[in-house]
């Protein structure tokens, strides 16, 4: 039986390199879910398909095809239409179109069952905005982890400096707060914490200590059958 760790958050609470780093020392398979839905706006930005024309973004699904690979060193690639998109889907512009699509039903009838499915034979920590409660809902470890707004741009504000882009961070908490807004009142599948979700606040905790924290989390959780 696979053990299925659900990690829930809102955008920029650091859940794709806390929950990679985790699942590595684990020994799980590590699944970002937002990066399958960014796969999804490049679509539909490539195709000049904007979210709010449900009707052209049914079509684009028709014609599409988004998988996940792993390399040899086990690190997830996202592959659309055959072609290696990890890296393109990572702008802040792909962040805001992946919020506004992902609120689109089809979208996500879309992807669900590609999440299922690869949790239903490996051991799997999953993040995105509503494993706990959507897409794993039976999950062994639910996890709700955050961070405050103001926490959260400072480190993609330091980050993306970091990789020469010129930013804001005043740009950068506007687009928290609005992403944050948008995920948490859409109609379909709203970040929320599960209610038997732990939630891990990790505002004024690094790294590393984020890390073991959840670490600390998903061990208690099974028992230390992990």
């Amino acid at each position: 039986m696979s053990i299925r760790i659900a990690i829930d958050g809102p955008a920029g609470a650091g859940k794709s390199t806390i929950s990679r780093s985790a699942a590595k020392r684990l020994g799980f398979i590590y699944i970002d879910t937002g990066a399958l839905y960014r796969a999804v706006g490049l679509a539909a930005t490539r195709a000049g398909v904007e979210p709010k024309e449900g009707e052209a973004v049914d079509k684009l699904l028709t014609t599409i095809k988004v998988e996940l690979a792993f390399n040899d060193k086990g690190e997830q690639i996202v592959l659309l239409n055959g072609e290696d998109v990890s890296g393109l889907i990572r702008t802040p512009e792909a962040s805001m179109t992946a919020s506004a699509i992902s609120a689109i039903p089809s979208v996500r009838a879309f992807l669900l069952d590609l999440q299922r499915d690869i949790a239903k034979t490996n051991n799997v920590i999953m993040d995105g905005r509503d494993i706990g409660t959507v897409v794993l809902p039976d999950a062994e470890v639910k996890i709700f982890l955050t961070a405050t707004p103001e926490a959260r741009a400072e480190r993609r504000y330091k980050e993306l400096v970091e990789k020469g882009m010129d930013v804001k961070y005043e740009d950068i908490l506007s687009d928290v707060i609005t992403r944050d807004y948008n995920d948490s009142h859409r109609e379909i599948a709203p970040l929320k914490q599960a209610d038997d979700a732990v939630l891990a606040d990790t505002t004024e905790v690094d790294l590393e200590g984020s890390i073991e924290l959840i670490i600390k989390i998903i061990k208690e959780k099974t028992n230390g059958a992990v």
